[in-house]
């Protein structure tokens, strides 16, 4: 699955801001990912989050 920095995706779960999307910050065996509702942080492990992604928005050039 191919994942860069700048990339918006679309997760099965809701954030509890209300939220699905997510703005990817760092990768790598972890992702850093920022919440594009209220713009809280996280670091997840790719494993997981590669089960929990409905949709990818490359990031636009």
């Amino acid at each position: 699955m191919e994942i860069g920095v700048g990339d918006r995706l679309r997760l099965k779960k809701q954030h509890p801001c209300g939220s699905y999307e997510w703005e990817v910050l760092r990768t790598g065996i972890d992702f850093r990912l920022r919440c594009m509702g209220c713009g809280h942080l996280v670091m997840i492990p790719r494993t997981k989050l590669e089960k929990n992604i409905r949709g990818i928005q490359a990031k636009e050039q």
